[in-house]
């Protein structure tokens, strides 16, 4: 398949630009789903397990359609690269989805959601099996091993707070309790922490504009978040760590 560069930068500058637009727009108020939502409900929900489902499958789906349209030899690297992808969102499809207590997930935020792991699915594999230049020998570059490992840390970061945040409550409890352990010693997002990580790491790993646009949009759209989380553990915990803080431990 041709490379669509022009359309590949568009979409990586666009994407940039709308994580900055979040960035603003969620500096007050949170996208509303989980404890962010405002009342009254919204009247369309759908089951958190299916929502996350439904929303994050297109995500892994995309790439792995792209790879049927490869008629070139490509190299391990981008395979491996792409693999990373996909295990993130195999990981947030098959096993998140299926092991999450949220309560409904409004459909009106579902749907976005689930357009935006399409278009971000077929921009990445796009990009890595038509338009990226990576020889045989880019696995054995600086930036790729030090930007794995950098994604698999703050992949093992985010599956684990995931399991503490999941472990807190009882099945059917819907009391907040304050999350302790792991990097929730000394932040309150350190979930969010983890997928931020991630996707840096997945941008110095593959040295693009299209990875390094999707983790700016995870930082702008995720990072405000786990501030709302902080200050919402602050006004309900009297006794909530005085030294905890929002996503950066000790900074911020």
């Amino acid at each position: 398949m041709h490379c669509y560069g022009d359309l590949v930068s568009y979409l990586s500058c666009g994407m940039i630009l709308i994580g900055l637009g979040q960035l603003v727009h969620h500096k007050k108020t949170q996208t509303s789903y989980g404890r962010h939502m405002g009342l009254p409900p919204p009247a369309r929900t759908v089951p958190a397990r299916l929502a996350w489902f439904l929303q994050e499958m297109p995500a892994l789906l995309m790439p792995l359609l792209l790879t049927l349209t490869r008629h070139k030899p490509s190299s391990t690297g981008k395979y491996l690269l792409l693999g990373t992808f996909c295990l993130h969102y195999f990981q947030r499809t098959f096993v998140y989805s299926l092991l999450t207590r949220g309560n409904p997930f409004p459909l009106g935020v579902m749907l976005p959601a689930g357009f935006f792991c399409s278009l971000n699915g077929l921009l990445q594999g796009h990009y890595l099996l038509h338009c990226a230049q990576l020889d045989n020998e880019w696995s054995a570059d600086y930036r790729y091993k030090s930007g794995l490992l950098l994604f698999y840390i703050g992949m093992a970061i985010n599956v684990h707070s995931d399991y503490i945040l999941r472990n807190l409550r009882k099945p059917g409890d819907v009391v907040y309790k304050i999350p302790t352990g792991g990097l929730f010693e000394y932040v309150s997002g350190a979930n969010y922490l983890g997928e931020i990580v991630e996707w840096f790491g997945y941008a110095v790993a593959t040295w693009s504009l299209p990875a390094l646009s999707f983790a700016v949009f995870s930082l702008c759209f995720i990072g405000p978040r786990a501030y709302h989380h902080h200050r919402f553990y602050q006004e309900k915990f009297k006794d909530y760590p005085k030294l905890r803080r929002a996503l950066i431990p000790f900074v911020f």
